[in-house]
């Protein structure tokens, strides 16, 4: 698995972080547009996903917002610590076990979960495990795939009854 060596960095700008072209070199030549973050800062440290954006100026960043920062500790001077990853995931995101079971239970809501583009998942994935409680993230799967097996094309409406 690929893997960088722990760097230091600081915030670009308000919700973005720019990578050092030496720590990140081996995933940019593999092609990887998805990596997996760790974050550390002051004796907290904080696991992600994220994008890997090409510049045409030849900068990568990720995004790292403000709620990251927040449970981070993170203020705009501070340099903190990342390390970067390779996202052996299906999804470019942890999918909850909740949704993975309801998914499975349902091959109809699965087959057309499949079908959607790779960030419409990832959108569906975040939605869910936003949700604490392990039931409510059952209980919103659930209706995400009635939804789904009903035709609902909207991404606002995937959620609501």
């Amino acid at each position: 698995m690929l893997k960088s060596d722990p760097f230091e960095v600081s915030l670009a700008d308000k919700q973005s972080v720019i990578l050092p072209a030496q720590y990140i070199e081996p995933f940019i030549k593999d092609n990887h547009k998805r990596v997996k973050v760790r974050a550390s800062f002051e004796g907290k440290s904080l696991a992600f996903h994220a994008h890997l954006k090409y510049e045409k100026t030849g900068l990568h960043r990720i995004y790292f917002s403000k709620t990251k920062q927040n449970e981070l500790g993170v203020f705009t001077n501070d340099y903190f610590t990342i390390e970067i990853f390779e996202d052996t995931s299906k999804y470019g995101v942890e999918m909850s076990e909740e949704l993975e079971a309801v998914l499975l239970s349902d091959h109809e809501a699965f087959t057309i979960f499949e079908g959607l583009t790779p960030g419409k998942q990832r959108s569906i994935i975040y939605a869910i495990s936003r949700y604490k409680s392990p039931q409510t993230r059952v209980d919103k799967a659930l209706l995400l795939c009635n939804n789904l097996k009903r035709g609902v094309k909207d991404p606002k409406l995937w959620l609501k009854k």
